[in-house]
């Protein structure tokens, strides 16, 4: 103990890639801004953010073991596997105590923190500015989620962060201070994957008192996120790949790879980098689908169906979502040069990547009452949370790859979220969210079968539709269909000849393009390509694939 001092501020140091390391393993004395000065010591703090994980996994999780469980072990590990969630009963009645006193005084952020100090709430130290540090620190706590959380200190979830941070901070912190001395250095730990709420307030916890902090996130969840949202505060860096995070790693593992194979993995790394241009197959099947209507002549609409996703205007990778250029159009009419309307829809008809619909309604309505899973799905900003839906009884898509069920629950997601399904009967917005909502989960299986062949950067699905008015009306639940498929990324070319409204009756006009055309003709029947051209241009169609 050091009587010199009283107070104790930390200053997050800058760091880089080289230096973190070394940094965290100088003592505190050794640090820049390690200064002693008119009672207060000020000390250097090493915080560091990595976000995604290299191109050598192995190596990478190698690494993390070392950092834990190696012969110079640097780091204690927090994780939600890691935390002790063991808490003595007297610590719990007291938590509790403090809770009815401010429920009945509406006690201030500095009289909270001093009941919860003369509850024994608050870890103590013999060194004098660390044990005013640890008070501190908790009033820094307390104040962030009074700010941040709805009702303040009157939140239902206060005492669910408070249990945690007081349990966390006698299992984990307190054995780190007994036998502390701050000139070799405050407690250092390290973060490993996902968060919940009560993670958080206990790492700021943490951060405040001055401990060296370092996190690693594989999927790219970022604990310190809302503390240093624009990454001025502290060091970061970035991965080229984002994953899901495996269990910390008990033990070393075997496999290693060879200097050809890393240089193999770093050369695909940056050929098929988000906003590159350059994707492999299949590289965004774990990305979310996203559509941009494009708004396109006539003759135009036949030239950007053909074109493959990633070469079509405002493609683009970024943040896990790709953003897929698409055409939602409606055909009125027939052209007078009859030859080009029947080869221009037999053309964009009759691809590998098309379905042809030809009588309606082609979706099933359904009589079940969602209102409850709706309402259950929702997040506290009111919007459908795909993580509940995935993972809830009523999910019809569970036999799907991954990517595509959070693809097609955020496309659900969106159109309920700016629902633009007209009304009917005095219907309610809500009572239009919950409508779309339910028939999300009532995809055919031949859209699915569309949807599960569709590479996000490749050839983009088309859903083609001839309504004659012979075969069939459009239902509202074909257009809520068309919602859906067109908030995914597919396109949608509608042919009506007669000129007459069907999706003009549910749908807001301003979501698809309308193209007249010279003629209106009545009880056209579909016309069927001859054999001989089909035969040519599936040759055609395969030979630009490679086939």
């Amino acid at each position: 103990m050091n009587p010199s001092y009283h107070s104790l501020i930390s200053h997050i140091l800058p760091l880089s890639l080289e230096t973190w390391f070394q940094m965290l393993n100088k003592p505190t004395k050794e640090r820049p801004q390690y200064q002693l000065e008119n009672g207060t010591l000020h000390i250097g703090q090493v915080v560091a953010r990595f976000l995604g994980i290299s191109i050598d996994e192995d190596e990478y999780y190698n690494q993390l073991f070392d950092y834990i469980h190696g012969e110079n072990r640097v780091f204690t590990l927090l994780s939600q596997d890691s935390l002790d969630k063991r808490i003595e009963n007297q610590h719990f009645q007291s938590i509790q105590k403090v809770l009815n006193i401010n429920q009945e005084q509406n006690l201030s952020i500095n009289r909270f923190v001093a009941f919860l100090d003369g509850e024994q709430l608050v870890l103590k130290s013999s060194i004098p500015a660390l044990h005013r540090k640890l008070r501190e620190a908790m009033i820094d706590t307390i104040k962030l989620f009074s700010e941040k959380e709805p009702q303040g200190l009157k939140s239902q979830e206060l005492r669910r962060v408070l249990v945690d941070i007081v349990k966390w901070s006698f299992n984990h912190l307190e054995p780190e201070l007994d036998s502390l001395e701050i000139e070799r250095g405050l407690p250092k730990f390290l973060w490993y994957g996902n968060f919940k709420k009560s993670n958080f307030y206990f790492i700021y916890y943490l951060l405040k008192i001055g401990c060296d902090l370092v996190v690693f996130s594989p999927n790219g969840q970022d604990i310190l996120s809302e503390y240093d949202p624009d990454c001025n505060l502290t060091f970061v860096h970035s991965y080229p790949e984002l994953k899901e995070p495996e269990p910390f790693p008990l033990e070393k593992r075997s496999r290693k790879s060879t200097v050809a194979y890393r240089a193999s993995r770093e050369i695909e790394t940056i050929l098929n980098h988000e906003g590159s241009g350059l994707y492999k197959p299949w590289q965004l099947r774990d990305y979310t689908p996203s559509s941009i209507t494009l708004k396109t002549t006539y003759d135009e609409l036949f030239l950007i169906a053909k074109e493959i996703a990633m070469i079509r205007p405002d493609f683009e990778v970024q943040n896990g979502v790709v953003k897929i250029p698409t055409v939602f159009a409606k055909i009125q009419g027939v052209s007078r040069n009859r030859k080009e309307y029947w080869d221009r829809l037999h053309a964009i008809s009759e691809s590998e990547d098309s379905l042809l619909i030809k009588q309606f309604p082609f979706s099933s309505s359904v009589n079940n009452d969602f209102r409850f899973h709706y309402r259950d799905a929702l997040g506290r900003d009111g919007l459908l949370v795909p993580e509940k839906m995935l993972v809830s009884n009523y999910w019809r898509y569970a036999h799907l790859p991954t990517g595509l069920q959070k693809g097609i629950a955020g496309a659900i997601r969106n159109i309920c979220a700016r629902p633009a399904l007209k009304p009917i009967y005095n219907e309610s917005e809500d009572e239009i969210k919950v409508y779309l909502f339910t028939q999300g989960m009532q995809i055919p299986l031949n859209i699915l079968k569309l949807l599960q062949r569709f590479d996000y950067s490749q050839a983009v699905p088309k859903l083609v539709l001839y309504n004659n008015e012979l075969n069939g009306t459009m239902t509202r639940t074909d257009a809520a269909l068309l919602l859906l498929l067109n908030q995914f990324g597919i396109d949608i070319i509608m042919y009506n000849p007669p000129g007459h409204n069907d999706i003009e009756n549910f749908v807001d006009e301003h979501l698809y393009d309308i193209h007249w055309l010279e003629d209106v003709v009545f009880d056209l029947e579909f016309r069927e390509p001859s054999i001989m051209k089909r035969i040519l241009r599936q040759g055609f169609f395969k030979n630009l694939r490679g086939d």
